[in-house]
């Protein structure tokens, strides 16, 4: 009878991870397949950089305005909206015909994922209980990282038997398997009304939702200074020492195309053995140690990595981080959904990916003119030494004894502040 019952009470979250997962397996062969298509139209890496940048301009566009919608309106139905939305654009592309057609279609896409990403965080938390959270979020974590290393896969397979514009309409169909999943869902807001002039969109609206974000923020000073911290450890400088990871493996390790590709499998696998042994030991794991010494631990990866100058050192430096990945993502998640009230997680997810987007394009320009004024391993060994005492500071504080309740699955807060 326990058992029929916790199979039961699994039912929605596995549903639910069925759809991330395939809705992420198919990000990765729009985006391998996507880089191809670019090169070949303008057999130009500059033109194939341009998405990468796409990305962060789509969110500060979108992100400060979104989470005004995000939290008034349905979650689940937003979600299934968006799929679709994504997935229609998406088979929109192989019909253009010109390389600014295709980033206006990258850009919209881009938007929407923006969107998406907030709303289904608010969901997720309104869905799973909080006793379920920290194994679900390990699970997540171990879907998403399978992804890393299925959906490449996947795309070279696809490659073999057609081409990139194939793999793209193979995503487009993911993406509206995985909307068409997100309806077997329960919905979570039945009374959400959405039609009220309250609820209509306006820059005073907008003004008094960043209000309420700023607000929350003083308030609740502690929660979003470990937001902050994780956000610039796992977030802005991780991307900015990612985006010389190329030229770091080419001109100071020397590496072959196939070993650099061979690098990048060893951190794919990393994260999944890391997210396997974290799905199962998670629950006996405290919260506070996941992000404190996650974060620490994954720097540690990126200091060996750093200063290695063979092919070995970086390996073991890759799967390190890699491998802890999913412990410090683990945590954050769990604390996030625990601390922010769900009625305003919208906002608060919005507007803090909003400085998170600047954050990343700063820090990544900075990094990259350094680069070219000095060595590219000594701009890369002092991002990482930035990002050590980031996450040292970070394990600091989330190891307060003074704030170890708000690690517990009782502090949570899922009505206003």
């Amino acid at each position: 009878m326990v058992l029929k019952k916790k199979f039961a009470s699994w039912k929605f979250p596995s549903i639910l991870l069925l759809g991330i997962g395939v809705s992420n397996v198919g990000e990765w062969i729009y985006f391998i397949s996507l880089n191809l298509i670019v090169l070949d139209m303008t057999g130009s890496p500059l033109a194939v950089s341009v998405l990468y940048i796409i990305k962060p301009l789509a969110t500060l566009f979108t992100n400060f305005w979104a989470g005004s919608i995000i939290d008034r309106l349905n979650k689940r139905k937003l979600m299934v909206f968006f799929d679709i939305f994504r997935a229609i654009f998406i088979a929109l592309l192989p019909f253009m015909s010109s390389i600014s057609l295709i980033y206006l279609v990258v850009f919209i896409i881009n938007m929407a994922s923006s969107m998406f990403g907030p709303t289904s965080m608010t969901y997720i938390t309104k869905l799973i209980p909080q006793e379920q959270r920290k194994r679900f979020n390990s699970l997540h974590s171990l879907v998403t990282s399978g992804a890393f290393l299925i959906g490449p896969s996947v795309a070279g397979l696809l490659f073999l038997i057609g081409t990139p514009i194939f793999a793209i309409y193979t995503n487009a169909i993911a993406l509206f398997i995985s909307g068409m999943i997100t309806l077997l869902m329960p919905d979570l807001e039945k009374q959400t009304v959405v039609s009220s002039t309250n609820n209509k969109l306006s820059m005073e609206i907008i003004k008094k939702d960043w209000y309420v974000v700023v607000d929350f923020s003083r308030q609740y000073r502690y929660i979003m200074m470990i937001y902050f911290l994780f956000s610039c450890v796992m977030i802005i400088m991780a991307s900015a020492v990612d985006s010389l990871e190329a030229a770091f493996a080419k001109e100071v390790l020397f590496l072959s195309d196939s070993e650099y590709g061979f690098l990048v499998t060893i951190a794919g696998v990393g994260i999944v053995v890391g997210s396997i042994t974290n799905s199962l030991i998670v629950n006996k794991i405290k919260t506070s140690l996941l992000i404190g010494v996650g974060s620490v631990l994954v720097s540690t990866g990126y200091i060996i990595y750093s200063i290695s100058s063979t092919f070995i050192i970086a390996a073991v430096g890759f799967f390190i981080l890699a491998f802890f990945i999913a412990y410090a993502n683990t945590g954050f998640l769990t604390f996030y959904q625990n601390n922010i009230p769900v009625d305003v997680m919208g906002r608060v997810g919005s507007v803090y990916s909003l400085f998170q987007a600047i954050l990343v394009i700063t820090a990544t320009s900075i990094m990259g003119a350094a680069a070219l004024v000095t060595s590219i391993q000594t701009v890369v060994i002092s991002g990482v030494l930035v990002m050590m005492i980031l996450s040292l500071t970070l394990c600091v504080f989330s190891l307060l004894p003074s704030k170890k309740q708000l690690y517990q699955p009782e502090s949570v807060r899922t009505k206003g502040f």
